[in-house]
């Protein structure tokens, strides 16, 4: 019996296509352009395969997930959100730490969610759940228009997707319940209307109950999501150096970053997105409309 081979990594993406899979992209592309849907500067081949991988390449499903995506993006204007105007976001940061910073060794934007930090108390003084919402799209926007662009011209070749760290030092049931319909309601819009942007997602310092809140998160998800996420408790350090660079990964996650501008690595907004217009190695802090708000799925 032959050997079997290793699955490619990159099977799907442009330049790794099945003669099938080439088939597909250009019927849904030929589809689009019959209906006068096709916009040449916004659906461009690793989009439309991006809605391809996700539906496993069965037009019908993929065609039913763009229309889907489609509709909402018109319901929520979601082209006008690219910089949404977010002034609340660094006061939002001290109750709910979740930002973009640098990139890991496959050139994906590292992002870091810090959930035990959340006090829903005060961030609803500071701004809603409405506005969340928004911003948490707009970050998806951007994530696409112009971290990845600038990371991938780092790199030298293309990066579809980010690596997520989500620290749930210090959570406990209460502040998933707190927080539960937003993160079903930001799940949703993750993996329907903006799929196969996830590469690598580790949870850290996961506590001894979180099998509880685990198992209300996972039916949300599609198996595919749930594959790359890797579960890790407090020993979590060397894990996350294999994949992102000492210099990349700030001080309290085990790395050497320290940001120097005020608000550390959280304001720094430091990536190849946000490239110094100085002689300072310093990157440009962060302005309201680079604010994250929460992770591509």
């Amino acid at each position: 019996m032959p050997p079997t081979q290793p699955r490619d990594p990159l099977a799907g993406h442009l330049g790794h296509l099945t003669d099938p899979q080439k088939d597909a992209l250009d019927t849904f592309k030929q589809q689009l352009q019959d209906e006068g849907t096709y916009i040449t500067e916004k659906h461009d081949d690793a989009t439309l395969l991006r809605f391809l991988r996700a539906r496993k390449f069965d037009l019908p499903k993929t065609k039913l997930m763009w229309d889907n995506c489609q509709k909402w993006r018109k319901v929520k204007n979601a082209d006008e959100l690219l910089h949404f105007d977010f002034p609340e976001a660094p006061e939002v940061m001290k109750y709910y730490p979740q930002y973009y910073h640098k990139t890991d060794k496959d050139g994906r934007p590292v992002y870091i969610e810090q959930l035990g930090k959340l006090n829903l108390t005060k961030l609803y003084t500071i701004t809603t759940q409405e506005r969340l919402t928004n911003r948490f799209i707009s970050q998806y926007e951007q994530f696409l228009h112009e971290r990845l662009p600038a990371t991938s011209k780092i790199v030298g070749h293309p990066v579809e997707t980010s690596c997520t760290i989500l620290d749930l030092s210090g959570v406990g049931i209460s502040q998933f319940y707190q927080v539960k319909d937003y993160v079903m309601e930001t799940a949703n819009i993750g993996q329907n209307y903006y799929p196969e942007c996830m590469g690598k997602f580790y949870i850290i310092n996961a506590p001894y109950l979180f099998s509880t809140v685990w198992s209300f998160i996972k039916p949300w998800l599609d198996e595919v999501t749930v594959a790359k996420i890797e579960i890790l408790g407090s020993s979590y350090k060397d894990k996350l150096l294999l994949q992102i660079p000492k210099e990349n990964l700030p001080k309290e996650f085990g790395g050497d970053c320290q940001c120097p501008n005020p608000g550390g690595c959280q304001l720094s907004n430091a990536g190849p997105w946000n490239v110094p217009t100085t002689s300072s190695s310093a990157p440009a802090p962060a302005t309201s409309e680079q604010q994250p708000i929460a992770p591509p799925s």
